[in-house]
């Protein structure tokens, strides 16, 4: 136990994003992961491997016996004062060998986030204030709960906000959170009818994957709240083509649509991770919902990494890496 605690402690301090407990050949492979890029932090016997699984398993209330069917579960890790939450998916090969996936999910704090050109936060606010419809997209581990909970932390002082996960990622005690449970009937558009009940200023959706959540969220927007939500797409333009795809016409788009962000999560020269955005909005995003041309990352985007490279904020390696999104 005390090998396993150490283990974890180590990848927590590390802020990794996710562990990959994975059965290879005759051992088991230790991977994280962190900002996109896998690699390999231990290999352990096979033993070692069932038993950090088996451990995590009971800590998180899942079936320790069964080593097949698929699992999830959840727990709290303390390292040193603090509380960062485990969400565990396990389930069984062909063979009956039991791999494991943990996100690791820290505490929102602002010391934590940070932005690579600090001006495109006001620009973020900005289009809070015109209400409608703002989403955000980039790949997992990018930020963009934490962008979410950040700038909503912001209007919660005089505002009611209500999010709707799947799972929660943040505890966070000014928001009023809605957990998906699928087992009880409450899915995304149920909790959404809910919410709509309960009338709050702002709605966090944790994301918007089906025709049906699309459209509930349309209407949400439509009836005048504040909403903000993630989708899948490979850059800010994809976002508007997943909406259509998703059903939703782009006359109502027009309508409600107030801004999208794009964003990834790089390191910068100093060691430090910070957020860069790709946004659209205005006239740019009416365009685009009317058009629907738009391909790769803007013009902007370019301009920034260029401009971070010449402020040795970023490599040119770091740079390039990062230039089609």
């Amino acid at each position: 136990m005390e090998a396993f605690e150490k283990d974890l402690n180590v990848i927590t301090s590390r802020r990794i994003a996710d562990l990959y407990v994975l059965p290879f050949k005759h051992y088991y492979r230790l991977m994280v992961a962190q900002q996109g890029q896998l690699e390999l932090f231990k290999e352990v016997p096979t033993d070692y491997g069932c038993r950090l699984i088996a451990y995590l398993k009971y800590r998180a209330d899942m079936a320790v016996s069964e080593h097949r069917r698929p699992q999830l579960g959840a727990m709290n890790w303390h390292c040193g004062p603090e509380k960062i939450n485990l969400r565990l998916s396990s389930v069984g090969d062909y063979q009956g060998r039991e791999s494991l996936v943990v996100r690791f999910i820290y505490q929102l704090t602002d010391d934590r986030y940070h932005l690579l050109f600090p001006q495109q936060w006001q620009e973020l606010k900005t289009l809070l204030h015109r209400r409608g419809l703002v989403l955000f997209a980039g790949p997992m581990g990018s930020g963009k709960t934490t962008t979410m909970y950040q700038l909503a932390r912001e209007l919660a002082q005089d505002q009611v906000v209500m999010t709707i996960e799947d799972p929660v990622e943040i505890n966070e005690p000014c928001f009023i959170q809605l957990q998906i449970n699928e087992l009880a009937g409450m899915g995304y558009q149920e909790l959404l009818r809910l919410g709509l009940r309960h009338r709050p200023n702002v709605f966090i959706i944790g994301e918007i994957r089906d025709p049906q959540t699309a459209m509930m969220t349309v209407q949400a927007a439509l009836s005048g709240h504040l909403v903000l939500g993630t989708v899948h797409a490979r850059d800010a333009y994809g976002v508007i083509a997943r909406l259509v795809q998703l059903g939703v016409a782009p006359y109502y788009l027009e309508q409600v649509m107030t801004g999208v962000a794009y964003q990834r999560l790089m390191t910068r020269s100093d060691n430090q991770s910070a957020v860069l955005f790709d946004l659209l909005s205005g006239p740019t995003l009416v365009d685009e919902i009317r058009q629907q041309k738009g391909r790769g990352m803007t013009d902007a985007w370019t301009r920034y990494l260029e401009e971070a490279v010449a402020t040795a904020q970023l490599t040119p390696k770091e740079a390039n890496h990062y230039q089609n999104g």
